[in-house]
């Protein structure tokens, strides 16, 4: 079984709490990647990986790749091999729309999923689990519901293919052969086996319980047999948040039960707060967060009071000692949205050798950015409710593996 006892707990210790409801680490440190690929028993993604992506796609990997972001996975190697084989696969990602607005650590697994989806031509579904927030936020089911609808505007703003995509919320959608394979996996997971994987307590409610293989079945193309008819054997491959992995872990056990294959993951590590005081941005501080409908001013302000600088206390001594890029959110940041590799390679050595002040860095953070969220701004305005309607329409896709 894949699930055994010692998998069957989120990295929680002493030391850092990883579940798909929390991340924190002890004290305000760092999260310890390697002591959750030990627990959650995925694998690191290395760079012969990341060299056959290139080759089978024939471009440059995505920054996220070439940095590390997405830094772990469960059988990506045998989606790249299906894939060289002529066989083709699906991508399933989603979004828990508790806020009006994403910030910047919520773009990053559709950034990386339109990649994906342009790199190797395959159709995209993306679930948008207002049920879960529902429960585990206490929004009304109608305010769950037009959280969604706000929130696919700004996943559409990323450029997604109409013919390839199929975004579904669950109140909307869920019923059919999706629910049929929804009561599929609930037979096959225990109570006890509910609680050890996420942590459930008898003081839950029985809805969070009932909430696992509402997440786990679009990891299954018959539960789509509008998009696949005949295809239940396609497999499927997941990019998301390691915070998620419990979710897919449970799915991986079952589906050889319920005769399908295991979907794949490719997993990413978190988007930090600016204060970096936890394990990755947060909606419920708006001062530890960019928002996607923050203005210059917002954006300039929170990154020149909040942004955590590991540059030193005064000008000579930083000169002498430079700065301590390990703990620098400025920088972090930039690795994760200054497209050009040169750049930042100079911006590290420039600044940890002290020749570059932390005034100058948080500068060209805030130009990046900007132009990244009023870039995203301007798509994002032109997405009309028609097109909300396009994407969510229950329809075949003709284009989808072309």
């Amino acid at each position: 079984m894949e699930v055994d006892k010692k998998d069957e707990r989120e990295a929680e210790s002493s030391e850092q709490v990883v579940n798909p409801w929390e991340v924190s680490a002890k004290d305000g440190g760092k999260i310890d990647y390697d002591k959750l690929i030990d627990k959650f028993g995925c694998q690191r993604l290395d760079e012969s990986l990341i060299d056959r992506v290139q080759r089978l796609t024939s471009r440059q990997p995505h920054v996220f790749l070439r940095r590390g972001v997405f830094f772990a996975h469960r059988d990506f190697n045998e989606i790249l091999d299906a894939y060289e084989n002529g066989d083709k696969f699906y991508l399933y990602t989603g979004r828990g729309p508790s806020s009006e607005a994403l910030h910047l650590g919520h773009l990053i697994p559709f950034m990386f999923t339109k990649y994906l989806q342009e790199a190797f031509k395959v159709p995209l579904v993306i679930q948008l689990t207002d049920d879960e927030k529902c429960m585990w936020k206490n929004l009304s089911v109608e305010e769950s519901q037009r959280l969604a609808r706000e929130n696919a505007k700004d996943i559409i703003a990323c450029g997604f293919d109409v013919t390839k995509t199929f975004i579904f919320s669950d109140f909307d959608y869920v019923g059919g052969a999706f629910y049929k394979n929804m009561v599929r996996v609930a037979k096959c997971v225990t109570l006890n086996k509910a609680m050890g994987i996420f942590g459930f307590s008898g003081e839950d409610h029985i809805g969070k319980l009932s909430f696992p293989p509402v997440q786990a079945v679009p990891s299954f193309p018959s539960s789509f047999p509008h998009l696949f008819p005949g295809k239940d054997n396609l497999r499927c491959l997941i990019p998301c948040a390691i915070d998620q992995d419990p979710y897919f872990r449970m799915t991986r056990d079952v589906a050889p039960r319920l005769g399908y294959s295991k979907p794949a993951l490719i997993e990413s590590s978190f988007f930090p707060a600016l204060q970096a005081k936890n394990g990755k941005m947060s909606a419920s501080d708006p001062n530890s967060a960019i928002y996607v409908t923050d203005t210059a001013k917002d954006i300039k302000n929170k990154i020149n009071r909040y942004a955590f600088s590991g540059g030193q206390d005064s000008v000579e001594k930083h000169k002498e000692l430079g700065a301590n890029l390990e703990v620098d959110i400025p920088v972090k940041y930039l690795s994760f949205f200054l497209e050009d590799d040169s750049e930042l390679e100079h911006i590290k050595k420039e600044y940890g050798e002290g020749r570059m002040l932390t005034g100058e860095v948080k500068k060209r953070l805030t130009e990046v950015l900007t132009e990244m969220v009023e870039r995203h701004r301007r798509a994002r305005a032109a997405v009309t409710d028609e097109m909300v309607d396009a994407f969510m329409a229950v329809r075949p896709l003709p284009s989808m593996f072309e």
